[in-house]
C-alpha cells in the first residue's frame, strides 16, 4: 500500500488542477494571462476618477476663474450673477456630480474664458503633444540604446565613466533648462534652427492647401510632397524634441547598459565567445534584445514623464500643444478646461501603461504572478 501511495503518477494521468489534460501549466498560464489583462484594465477607471477628483476639487481651492478674470472690473453684484450663471454658487458636490454626468456623456464642458468646448480643444491641440512626444521617443531610443551598448563593451573605462556622467546629466537637468540652452545655442547664437513655433508662417500658409487636414504637421507635409514643407517642420520639431527626449534618453542609456553588461557575463556569451564569435555579433545579436526588455517595462513610465515634461517644453517652445495649453488655461483658473485636458492626459498614461504591462506579461510571464 505504501509503494503504491509513493509511486508517481503515470504519465498522462489527471492531477490536481490539470483538468485531465495532463498541461496544467498551459490552462493555468492562460487562465492567469487573462485575469492580469482583465484586472489591469479594470484599474484604468479608479486611476482616471481619482485624478479627475483631485484636479476637480483642489482647483477650486484658488478661487473661481470668474473672480480671477474679473474681480475689481465689476461690482460684487455683478460678479454674483455672473457666478450664478455659470453654475459657481452651487455646492462643490452638487458641481462635481453634474461635472461627472457630463463627461459619462462625452460632454466636457466648454472653456471659460475663449468659450471653445473642451472637445474641440482636444482634437486641435492633442495631435501637436502626441507628435511631440513621439519625436521625443525616436530621440531617446536613437540616443539611448547606442550609447548604452557602448558603455557595455567598454565598462569601467573612459567612455563608459562619460556616458554615465552623461546619462545623469540627461535625467537630472530640468527640461526647460534643456530647452532654453538648445534655443541660446542653436537658435540665437548659431541661427541654424528655429526659436519657436511648429513651423513657419510661409509653411503654414502652403499647409493651408492640403484638403481633410491632419493634426500632424509630419504626415501633412509627407502628403503634401514638398521638400521644403517637410524640412521646415522637422528642423521646428528637432530642437524640442531633444530636450524632451534627452530625460528618457538618459533613463534608456542606464538601463541598456546595467542589462548588457549582466548579459555579457552569462555562460552561453562565454561559450559563444570561446568559440570566436566577433564581439560586436556577441552584442549586437545575443546581448542586445534582453536588454531590450526593461525598456519595455517602463516605457509607459516614460510616457507619462514625457507628457509631465511636454507642459514646460512647450511652454519653452510656443509648441502649441495641450501642455501649453494647459500651462495658459491654469494661468487663467479655467476649470473646465483644466479637467478636460488633465483627464485626457491620465487616460493616455494609463491606456499606455496597460498596453506596457501586456506586453511585458507576454514577454515574461513572471509579471502575472
Amino acid at each position: 500500500m505504501t509503494a503504491e501511495l509513493d509511486s508517481p503518477a503515470a504519465p498522462g494521468a489527471a492531477g490536481p488542477g490539470t483538468g485531465g489534460s495532463g498541461r496544467p501549466g498551459r490552462a493555468r498560464s492562460s487562465g492567469g494571462l487573462g485575469r492580469y489583462i482583465l484586472i489591469r484594465f479594470l484599474l484604468i477607471i479608479p486611476t482616471v476618477l481619482i485624478l479627475m477628483t483631485m484636479v476637480f476639487f483642489l482647483m477650486r481651492i484658488t478661487g473661481d476663474p470668474i473672480t480671477a478674470a474679473l474681480g475689481g472690473r465689476l461690482t460684487p453684484d455683478q460678479l454674483a450673477e455672473r457666478r450664478a450663471e455659470a453654475g459657481y454658487d452651487r455646492p462643490l458636490i452638487v458641481q462635481y456630480f453634474d461635472y461627472l454626468g457630463g463627461v459619462l456623456r462625452g460632454d466636457f464642458g466648454t472653456a471659460y474664458t475663449d468659450n471653445t468646448p473642451v472637445t474641440q480643444i482636444l482634437t486641435t491641440y492633442g495631435g501637436a503633444t502626441f507628435e511631440l512626444v513621439a519625436y521625443a521617443v525616436v530621440v531617446a531610443l536613437v540616443a539611448g540604446v547606442p550609447l548604452g551598448m557602448i558603455a557595455a563593451r567598454t565598462r569601467d573605462r573612459w567612455p563608459d565613466a562619460v556616458l554615465r556622467i552623461v546619462a545623469i546629466l540627461g535625467y537630472a537637468t530640468p527640461v526647460f533648462f534643456v530647452g532654453l540652452l538648445l534655443k541660446l545655442v542653436f537658435s540665437v547664437g548659431l541661427g541654424w534652427l528655429p526659436v519657436a513655433g511648429r513651423i513657419s508662417t510661409r509653411g503654414e500658409l502652403t499647409m493651408g492647401s492640403i484638403l481633410n487636414p491632419t493634426p500632424f504637421y509630419l504626415l501633412d507635409a509627407i502628403r503634401l510632397g514638398r521638400m521644403d514643407v517637410l524640412a521646415d517642420v522637422l528642423s521646428h520639431a528637432l530642437l524640442p524634441a531633444i530636450a524632451l527626449g534627452v530625460l528618457t534618453g538618459g533613463i534608456f542609456l542606464r538601463l541598456v547598459r546595467t542589462n548588457m553588461i549582466g548579459t555579457l557575463e552569462m555562460q552561453y556569451i562565454d561559450s559563444a565567445r570561446s568559440r570566436g564569435v566577433a564581439e560586436s555579433r556577441l552584442t549586437t545579436r545575443h546581448a542586445l534584445r534582453p536588454a531590450l526588455i526593461p525598456i519595455v517595462t517602463v516605457m509607459g513610465m516614460q510616457i507619462a514623464m514625457m507628457l509631465g515634461g511636454a507642459v514646460l517644453t512647450e511652454t519653452t517652445f510656443e509648441w502649441n500643444g495641450l501642455g501649453y495649453m494647459l500651462a495658459e488655461y491654469m494661468k487663467a483658473r479655467d476649470y473646465v478646461a483644466v479637467q478636460g485636458i488633465v483627464m485626457t492626459l491620465a487616460v493616455i498614461v494609463a491606456v499606455s501603461n496597460f498596453i506596457v504591462d501586456v506586453v511585458a506579461a507576454l514577454i515574461d510571464p513572471r509579471v502575472r504572478y
